[in-house]
């Protein structure tokens, strides 16, 4: 008989939840309108802008790891990792303000100099909150129900933030009219600031509790490591060792890894798609009504079906969903029209269980790991998992903007309006639909080697029981 889950409580709940405004706000911003507001109000070549966004995302796969490490020995020591999480929604909203405020009339090699320095400090204030988010779920309840509930309202809050940020975001820029430097500030400022209390209001939920509350069942020797200084090689140690000791973690890591680089291209496409394909720059924000509003409603659907038939077998159902709905987009060269909304519709009910069933299999991974080699290592996972994440939409963006140069994107400023030859209007389309298909397929081949169970977690609760 499986052991009784400790439940979760409405505010902890909904206090976790809140912190996915900021990281839903991050993660789909950027992504959607950094890269077009390189090659599009600045002027910066197609490749030149993805080198320039993944040189910062390289930065921040560099840093997870550390702060993952320095995560758990600020657990050791004082009980929480709330301190980490504070101070990234702080320092978050300045530095990306000054992202989308380059000052006029800066060459284009300053322009993008500017961009890249703002944007390394931006992810680094975001990895600062978002790598203790991610291992709070592992201490906030020890059950594989609890984990599922916890993280599905967080996706549902997650699937919102998406559609405040990728249809509002744009919306506010449009604001500006004309004047691109107005619209982006103004974009920049709002997003900014409602980042930044999003991460501020979940902190909260870190728990305040005596050190050894987590660091049992640490052997002692283990957590007087772990409350000492945490250096570079020890922290990459760290995130190495939680690699090589957990086949599950391994599986879903790249598959995550993987459907965030087929993501990641797609909603740095969406506005190219928007602008190019569908004719209307503000047609974004119809595309993100539709990815979100079914994404909303079936998130607490993918919920119901993990419980009945696993939380693994669910998530293959919803990749191949996506994969199918991406592959229908190709439609698009020879009939670009209102139909994609449709295709568009079925990916967001198919994302929901992208996001909430890898995010409820994590806290699984993280707490069998530490009935079998102790605790104290969930923000070693947190950095390593936030580090896969963050590489696969960097490649997103990167592959797009190899696509666009392929294909013969044409670059422009603000101020001059360019045309687009039907290489590039094909190049984009085949960003958003088919590549994207194929990476999703091929993520079903690591996701095939996660071998843990409801039955391994029960089993694993009742025996430390």
């Amino acid at each position: 008989m499986a052991a009784a889950e400790r439940s979760l409580g409405r505010k902890t709940l909904v206090t976790y939840a809140i912190g996915s405004v900021g990281t839903g706000g991050f993660a789909t911003l950027p992504g959607l309108v950094l890269v077009y507001y390189l090659t599009d109000s600045l002027g910066i070549a197609a490749i030149a802008a993805g080198i320039i966004v993944t040189a910062a995302k390289v930065w921040d796969v560099i840093i997870d790891p550390v702060i993952g490490a320095l995560s758990d020995r600020s657990l050791a020591r004082t009980g929480s990792r709330r301190r980490f999480m504070v101070l990234g929604g702080v320092l978050l909203p300045v530095f990306f303000i000054l992202t989308f405020v380059v000052p006029h009339g800066l060459p284009q090699l300053a322009a993008g100099g500017w961009v890249f320095v703002a944007f390394v400090l931006t992810a680094t204030a975001f990895s600062l909150f978002q790598v203790p988010y991610i291992a709070l779920p592992a201490e906030l309840t020890d059950g594989y129900e609890q984990r599922t509930r916890l993280l599905s309202l967080r996706v549902v809050v997650l699937t919102l933030a998406i559609l405040l940020f990728g249809a509002g975001g744009p919306a506010l820029r449009s604001l500006g009219g004309s004047n691109d430097y107005l619209g982006y500030l103004l974009m920049a400022v709002v997003a900014g600031i409602v980042i930044g209390i999003g991460m501020l209001v979940s902190a909260r939920v870190a728990p305040r509790v005596a050190p050894a509350a987590f660091v049992e069942p640490l052997e002692s020797s283990r957590a007087a490591l772990i409350a000492e200084r945490v250096s570079l090689a020890d922290a990459y140690r760290a995130g190495i060792a939680v690699l090589r000791r957990s086949q599950p973690f391994r599986a879903l890591l790249f598959t995550f890894l993987l459907q965030a680089l087929a993501t990641g291209m797609m909603l740095a496409g969406a506005q190219y798609v928007a602008t190019w394909v569908l004719q209307s720059r503000d047609a974004v924000t119809f595309l993100f009504v539709a990815l979100i509003a079914p994404a909303i409603l079936f998130a607490p659907v993918w919920a119901l079906i993990a419980r009945r038939i696993g939380k693994e077998r669910a998530f293959v159902f919803a990749s191949v969903l996506f994969a199918v709905a991406a592959l229908s987009m190709l439609g698009l060269i020879a009939a670009p029209g209102a139909w994609v909304y449709l295709p568009v519709g079925l990916a967001g009910a198919a994302y929901a269980g992208m996001q909430s069933l890898p995010m409820s299999m994590l806290p699984d991974v993280i707490a069998h790991d530490a009935r079998r080699h102790g605790g104290g290592s969930a923000g070693s996972f947190g950095g390593v998992w936030t580090a896969g994440e963050t590489t696969g939409m960097a490649l997103g963006s990167t592959a797009l903007t190899v696509v666009l140069a392929i294909t013969g994107y044409v670059a422009s400023t603000s101020a001059h309006a360019v045309a687009q030859p039907t290489s590039a209007l094909a190049g984009i389309v085949i960003s958003f639909s088919v590549i994207p298909a194929v990476i999703i397929a091929a993520s079903l081949v690591s996701l095939a080697r996660y071998r843990l169970r409801k039955a391994d977690i029960d089993e694993s609760i009742a025996v430390a029981a």
